[in-house]
């Protein structure tokens, strides 16, 4: 069965190669780019023209023609290509429209702008106000070709209508959304030109451009009537595109209108073929490639751009600018988003409330010029500023969130490490003030200067409590434990001189000590009457003198010293007495030896 199946899956394998190749290679012929769903309200994309487009490398200028349906918008841009009907766009001869939705030519035209070679692209779409469509779905095909385009042709017969006015507030508003933003200057979304072309029997009279002026002129309101307000309100916008317009007359080519497609040029009227050409070199001199913040787009471009736009169109109910600014600035804010979060991650948390604040007004304003810079639209881009600055708002919720922890996190370590640093000092072998308050200051002093953020003042409270504690518990037995130190120091000191090195002086300065602290101390009732007094002032200062000093901590080093001096003392018992004698120059204890020598009285 496996070895059957394989001529199938080659012989499938090369049909689809084939119609691939075929598809290539004949490109040169219309293709749906955007068709109707079934209902004809919404658009979606087609595979064929997407094809055709996404191919072109170079710049693209799109020239695409609107307007009434069964106007000759076929026609016309088959006469632009200069291609019969029979090989150009399809053109209807019954009352229906002919083309639905959006068309391409598939192969575009090659022309020199501004010394860059860009492909001209031709778009022929569908006939507004036709039978069995709703005024929905012409808007969205009006909003997609004005976007579009580089050239956008209003195709009329006759004359101008109250209607054809009433349908470029969509426009109008592009125009002073995108087109007045950045006049002269690289602007993010350049709009389309606006081509008025009014095919008409007679040339005498008015001209198309005193037509165009006399139709946008207000419409007297003397009562005040809202609808007329708003009639006027876009004529008046409609100057903004007073540089973006441009006003042609083309005279009808024959009487014999259902017989074009079978005429040349020659069978046409003369006066038709003329200005027909002139409307060539216009369009060729308008032409620009399509601009979107400040990048001329190139195939695959233009099919993104263009899915952005289709995607915004198909949102709402109705199409409107805001919700094109709102598709086109979303890609934006997240950049700036972006930008803001960069920067505000390289910040070294915690810090103070103060500076993250800062951090923060001076990333935000960097973020809003940079949207400022971009941003698509003026007035509808006030919803893409707000959408900005609130998530701006929760990414620096998170940032403040953070630094809260990390504060909390720094100084619950450093109030613990000084809560352990109060604790061992409590615990001293040898009791000294000086000592404790120089752990009090360095606690404090570190704290202050490392404990940053929000949780600093919650916890520079907790510390106040507890030094207060510590430092009530330290005095309160520090008299104490001072007291029980000297007296221990004392008899010691008088072992020392009576048996080890036998002075005789050490001793009794020993028992003076001893008798001092018994019989003085005494007369005091409390340890904070003692504490003030000014020889217990004398006796703690010179212990704080011996026991502590920036040079010496005798708590550090008291076994270390005592160890030395045992050895040093042993020493001389044992060796120093029979090299060096026993010549001291203060009184000692007479040995035994001399006592038996010594003569007895009688």
């Amino acid at each position: 069965m496996e070895i059957s199946h394989r001529p199938f899956v080659f012989l499938l394998s090369l049909c689809l190669l084939l119609q691939t190749s075929l598809s290539i290679e004949n490109f040169h012929q219309a293709f749906p780019i955007v068709e109707p769903d079934p209902n004809h309200t919404k658009l979606r994309l087609s595979r064929e023209g997407l094809e055709a487009i996404s191919r072109i490398t170079t710049p693209i200028a799109a020239v695409a023609v609107i307007g009434p349906y069964r106007s000759g918008k076929s026609f016309l841009l088959n006469q632009l290509l200069s291609l019969s009907c029979y090989e150009g766009f399809g053109v209807g001869h019954m009352r229906d429209t002919k083309t639905k939705g959006i068309w391409v030519w598939g192969t575009p035209l090659e022309l020199e702008i501004d010394g860059v070679k860009t492909s001209i692209i031709y778009l022929d779409t569908e006939g507004f106000e036709s039978v069995g469509k709703s005024n929905v779905y012409d808007d969205r095909i009006f909003a997609l070709a004005t976007v579009m385009s580089s050239v956008l042709i209003y195709n009329l017969p006759e004359t101008i209508r109250e209607a054809d006015i009433s349908r470029l507030s969509f426009a109008v508003e592009l125009a002073e959304e995108f087109y007045g933003r950045v006049k002269g200057q690289d602007v993010a979304f350049e709009p389309s030109k606006l081509l008025w072309l009014i095919q008409r029997d007679f040339l005498q009279g008015k001209s198309v451009k005193e037509m165009v002026d006399e139709a946008l002129k207000h419409v007297p309101n003397e009562d005040g009537n809202k609808n007329i307000d708003q009639v006027n309100r876009i004529r008046d916008s409609l100057a903004i595109m007073g540089d973006n317009s441009t006003a042609f007359s083309l005279p009808q080519p024959h009487l014999m209108r259902t017989k074009l497609c079978d005429l040349k040029d020659e069978d046409l009227d003369s006066t038709y073929v003329a200005r027909r050409d002139q409307l060539k070199k216009l369009v060729a001199s308008i032409l620009r490639p399509k601009i979107v913040q400040g990048k001329a787009l190139n195939g695959k471009e233009f099919i993104s751009f263009l899915e952005q736009i289709l995607d915004a169109l198909n949102k709402g109910e109705i199409p409107s600018t805001g919700s094109l600014v709102e598709v086109f600035n979303k890609d934006i804010v997240e950049r700036c988003v972006k930008q803001y979060h960069e920067k505000m991650v390289k910040l070294r948390l915690p810090m103070s409330e103060e500076h993250l604040q800062s951090a923060h007004e001076s990333a935000h304003d960097e973020a809003l010029k940079a949207f400022d810079a971009q941003h698509f639209g003026r007035q509808h881009a006030k919803k893409s500023v707000d959408q900005l600055d609130e998530q701006m708002k929760e990414v620096f919720k998170n940032f403040v969130l953070a630094n809260e922890y990390q504060s909390s996190k720094l100084c619950e370590a450093l109030y613990t490490k000084c809560e352990d640093d109060m604790d061992h000092l409590q615990s001293l072998r040898l009791p000294s003030m000086a000592k404790f308050n120089a752990g009090f200051v360095y606690c404090n002093q570190s704290f202050e200067h490392q404990c940053v953020g929000p949780s600093k003042q919650n916890y520079e409270l907790r510390l106040t409590k507890m030094m207060g504690k510590a430092r009530s518990l330290f005095i309160k037995e520090y008299n104490n434990r001072l007291f029980n130190w000297l007296v221990a120091f004392s008899l010691v000191m008088v072992i020392v001189g009576r048996f080890i090195i036998k002075f005789i002086l050490l001793e009794m300065a020993a028992w003076i000590l001893f008798i001092f602290l018994e019989t003085y101390t005494r007369m005091f009732w409390t340890a904070e009457s003692l504490y003030y007094n000014p020889v217990w002032h004398f006796i703690v200062g010179t212990w704080e003198t011996v026991v502590y000093s920036p040079v010496l901590d005798l708590d550090r080093w008291a076994i270390p010293i005592v160890c030395i001096i045992a050895l040093c003392v042993l020493y001389w018992r044992c060796y120093g007495k029979r090299k060096h004698g026993s010549s001291w120059l203060l009184p000692m204890y007479n040995s035994q030896k001399n006592g038996r020598n010594r003569e007895r009285s009688e």
